[in-house]
């Protein structure tokens, strides 16, 4: 009898597009799962892969206000995917960066999860949560710090509901040491590298694309190319939007949100892909590369797995790494790229990305899945089905 399977992601919402999203559309490409999430209002929306599809949601789906942001819920977010009732099922796949990890299971069931990164604001950014959000400060925001404490125990609690742990990047991987003292299984996201155009004929500008939060460090480009006075394009939204426009010189150029098919117009024209996030993983990084337009990327995270710094590799080298989040430091690089901007070879920095192709996540992901269950089958961990 043919195994039954269930994929769970956190939320599924036409805003939602990132490296999570483009996970599970892979997976459902190869496995035959029934989708579960927090809320869904992709099904409804007629230009979703999810279309029509039937998908089983929380009580967080008829909450007021849901659809643009399921977050302020956030002390409910536990207890609505622990509502799921997944019993019928024997293999869950969770696709988790926050509480996808903490459906309940039995014994009987196989789950592993894909994580794309421990919950952010309750690990690494509660302190950048904490300082931007309205609840951060006074008696709220003691209200708001409890919160966090008790985030963080369940979330190591669910972590032990996981067989077994996937990362997007070594630097997730650690990360998951960190919190869970959980090992995991390392394969990258798949990037839609055939879709994306290469030019090997760049135009005199600079190019980010992101959404613009306080983690992305945004502002931080902004005032080093005020300093240099080289064209910027910025594509993107989010909170702070007023603030970088009111910061940006005449030299930048601020388009928004843009489809697709602009975004993949800009990253193949740009001289260099501009990024100064610390990032899992970090798929703009690697679209760019697609496109034969080298990185300026800052040299941590997921970007010292996908980028080959022109330091290390002279002849292969895809981008450049500035060392501080400073716009002092990636002046520097700036300048670097600059004056050695004609030893890259975009034709390699284009083979470079298709280590990351759709093809070969899916063909890591199966085997990964494969030789769990037959693992845990030799071990008389399964029922016989």
């Amino acid at each position: 009898m043919p195994l039954k399977y269930a994929l769970v992601h956190e939320w599924l919402t036409p805003k939602a597009t990132g490296g999570s999203e483009l996970v599970v559309q892979e997976i459902l490409k190869h496995i035959d799962a029934n989708v579960y999430a927090l809320i869904d209002f992709e099904s409804s929306n007629s230009e979703s892969y999810l279309y029509q599809r039937q998908i089983g949601t929380t009580f967080l789906q008829h909450l007021p206000g849901a659809r643009n942001g399921v977050q302020k819920y956030l002390p409910f977010l536990p207890l609505a995917i622990e509502q799921l009732d997944l019993r019928q099922y024997d293999v869950i796949l969770s696709s988790s960066h926050a509480v996808a990890k903490g459906v309940l299971t039995t014994p009987d069931q196989l789950h592993i999860c894909y994580c794309h990164s421990p919950m952010r604001y309750a690990w690494d950014l509660t302190f950048d949560y904490l300082r931007h959000s309205k609840l951060g400060n006074g008696l709220p925001g003691w209200g708001t710090r409890y919160l966090l404490h008790r985030l963080r125990q369940w979330d190591v609690l669910s972590a032990n509901r996981v067989d077994h742990f996937i990362a997007n990047s070594h630097h997730t991987a650690r990360r998951i040491w960190r919190c869970y003292r959980r090992e995991a299984k390392v394969i990258y996201p798949p990037v839609n590298i055939d879709n994306l155009p290469f030019l090997p004929d760049k135009e005199d500008f600079y190019l980010i694309v992101s959404r613009l939060v306080s983690y992305k460090q945004v502002s931080l480009i902004v005032r080093a190319f005020n300093q240099l006075q080289k064209p910027l394009v910025i594509i993107g939204t989010g909170p702070e939007m007023e603030k970088i426009s009111q910061i940006a010189n005449s030299n930048i150029e601020i388009l928004g949100w843009q489809p697709d098919d602009v975004v993949k117009k800009y990253m193949a024209r740009a001289k260099a892909f501009v990024y100064a996030a610390c990032e899992d993983f970090g798929i703009a990084l690697v679209e760019a590369q697609a496109c034969g337009t080298p990185v300026i990327a800052y040299g941590a995270g997921g970007a010292l797995e996908t980028v080959r710094d022109l330091h290390s590799f002279k002849e292969t080298a895809t981008g450049i790494f500035f060392n501080k989040q400073t716009a002092a430091s990636l002046i520097e690089a700036v300048e670097k790229f600059e004056m050695y901007q004609n030893l890259f070879n975009l034709e390699y920095v284009r083979s470079h990305a298709t280590r990351f192709s759709p093809q070969v996540f899916a063909e890591q992901y199966l085997a990964f899945i494969d030789q769990c269950y037959k693992n845990r089958s030799s071990l008389g961990l399964i029922s016989e089905i």
